[in-house]
């Protein structure tokens, strides 16, 4: 049976980095936020291409090889995508170039559906303005029996938290405080009561905690 998953980064103080109209679209704190992630030996070699075998590894690369084993299909918001940043550019494809890192079908929450699936690669992109949980179960009939990830951004994950809907959650948590952004655990009080939680520090300073649905919940 699939199960639904979300991988998440914050900041001690709980935020997690927003759009500030820097050239990044996930804003400037996006950079220090992830940097453990980013210096991993998977990162490098799946989103850079460096076959070198350089990069971290150990508990930050273990999380980061994990994050897109046995998912078959991903949720994703309308900004995430990038339709608010490139609403009238019709040939607007999304932030991956020619071949999206995903190889899946990826259900993009947005107002302005219906629009056409776009193939771009191996992935397709669906839009849909349906409930959440309409497009929950879309998803898992096209993974089959693999996993569901939602892949954000932060708004569409914490919508489909505090609806109870998700199994596995991940945060990784940076040794940094950044003041602003995002809230990460807003209106989540209640959490380890449904899920099971564990924590572990890497060399890095980020402390992963993961909550796992329990059986009984």
């Amino acid at each position: 049976m699939n199960r639904v998953r979300i991988d998440l980064f914050s900041s001690l103080d709980g935020y997690t980095a927003a759009p500030d109209g820097s050239e990044n679209p996930m804003g400037e704190d996006w950079g220090p936020l992830t940097a453990a992630y980013a210096a991993t030996r998977t990162f490098r070699r799946r989103v850079l291409g460096d076959t070198s075998a350089a990069g971290t590894t150990g508990l930050d690369d273990a999380f980061a090889a994990g994050h897109n084993e046995g998912i078959g299909a991903e949720i994703m918001g309308a900004a995430m995508f990038g339709l608010h940043s490139f609403p009238d550019d019709p040939d607007w494809k999304g932030w991956w170039g020619d071949e999206p890192p995903f190889g899946y079908d990826v259900f993009v929450l947005t107002h302005t559906a219906p629009r056409p699936p776009l193939p771009v690669g191996s992935t397709t992109f669906h839009f849909r303005s349906a409930e959440i949980t309409d497009v929950l179960a879309e998803a898992k009939r096209s993974a089959g029996d693999r996993d569901v990830r939602v892949g954000g951004g932060i708004s569409t994950a914490r919508e489909f938290l505090c609806a109870g809907l998700v199994d596995d959650l991940h945060v990784g948590v940076a040794p940094i405080l950044l003041g602003r952004g995002h809230r990460v655990w807003e209106d989540l009080r209640g959490l380890e009561g449904t899920h099971d939680v564990t924590s572990e520090v890497a060399d890095s300073g980020t402390i992963h905690v993961t909550f796992t649905r329990k059986a009984s919940a």
